[in-house]
């Protein structure tokens, strides 16, 4: 089965079209499918436009309605948590994405990569837009190393497992591609052909450019210092406390060599580094110390799949087998291949 998850906000003129063009899509596809609407607090005529396309179509359609506006990484975790598919498909609402693009993203998907996104190529928006996303998707594949050209695009095909080991909150749905990379899964990325805005204004603004790079601070650090704050904090505190002990050693080496250091700003700037540098270091000690609190051998590694010789239900093999295996024998019970996925959603750190 394929889900479409579809977060909205105020796109009543866009949604008939946009089901219309979904369906006509999967229909050429000839595979079970569902459309998840998740409708963000909208405050014009999209929930009635909604709940139409619901009593048409009760057997595809299905609608999520929050209470108010939360965003959209809310948005997607309330579709990703309700979607039933092994194939899920997001997809903004605004129609500049179409949705007969997708046989060509699942035949991506087909050659084995574990997410697949659309690429912009010829990007139908302003240049208030188009250039500080280029720049943005310059800056991200710099630093992580994930070489992709459109990294916030909505329209994106994922397998289920990708979305059951990453954890959302906040604007993190910009970085899905980011987090999962980390995670070892496997990505690419497909041009697609990108439609002017019909209906409907966009919801991009500066703010969200600037909450666009904060949390893609927090996606550097929580990719690569989560599991080891003391890396961070005890490396930059370690240089300061380094600066300010030499300042210190140095002034002390001229109080006695002089008789008096006076009130020199150096003396300041060596107090205060070295002060820095201790409070970082405690603060690197006490993430580590929180983090062996919380520590799970889960987390520190993501399984694709696993292949194992399991006893048939029913069966025990004798003790001697299972205390010690040898290469290319079995014990009496007869046993058979399992291939099993891992784990279920994760969301706000509660298994679904």
């Amino acid at each position: 089965m394929i889900s479409f998850v579809i977060p909205l906000l105020n796109e009543q003129e866009s949604l008939p079209a946009l089901y219309e063009a979904i369906t006509r899509t999967l229909a050429a596809l000839s595979c079970p499918f569902e459309i998840i609407f998740v409708d963000d607090g909208s405050t014009d005529q999209s929930p009635a436009v909604l709940r139409r396309l619901y009593e048409q179509d009760p057997e595809h359609v299905r609608v999520i309605q929050f209470r108010r506006n939360f965003g959209k990484t809310p948005a997607l975790t309330a579709g990703f948590a309700r979607a039933r598919g092994e194939i899920i498909v997001t997809l903004d609402a605004d129609l500049q994405d179409d949705p007969a693009e997708l046989p060509k993203l699942l035949d991506k998907l087909d050659e084995g990569y574990d997410l697949v996104g659309a690429w912009r190529a010829d990007r139908q928006d302003p240049i208030s837009k188009r250039w500080p996303s280029r720049f943005a998707n310059a800056t991200v594949s710099t630093l992580t190393g994930l070489s992709l050209h459109d990294m916030n695009c909505g329209f994106k095909v994922y397998r289920r497992e990708v979305l059951q080991e990453l954890r959302l909150y906040g604007e993190l749905h910009r970085y899905i591609p980011v987090l999962a990379h980390w995670k070892g899964f496997r990505i690419a990325e497909v041009p697609v052909t990108h439609h002017p805005r019909k209906f409907g204004r966009s919801k991009y603004g500066a703010r969200r450019l600037v909450r666009s790079y904060i949390d893609f601070l927090s996606v550097l650090f929580l990719t690569g210092y989560l599991k080891r704050p003391m890396h961070l904090f005890g490396t930059t505190g370690t240089f300061f406390a380094a600066v300010g002990t030499l300042i210190m050693l140095y002034l002390a080496a001229l109080w006695i060599a002089q008789g008096g250091i006076g009130w020199r700003p150096l003396l300041f700037f060596g107090i205060t580094a070295l002060v820095v540098g201790i409070q970082l270091i405690s603060v690197g000690l006490l993430g580590e110390m929180l983090r062996n609190l919380t520590f799970r051998a889960e987390d520190e590694y993501s399984i694709r799949q696993v292949w194992e010789s399991t006893p048939r239900a029913g069966s025990q093999p004798d003790a001697e087998a299972q205390n010690t295996p040898r290469a290319g024998s079995q014990s009496g019970a007869r046993a058979r291949t399992v291939v099993r996925a891992e784990p279920g959603f994760i969301f706000d750190g509660e298994k679904r």
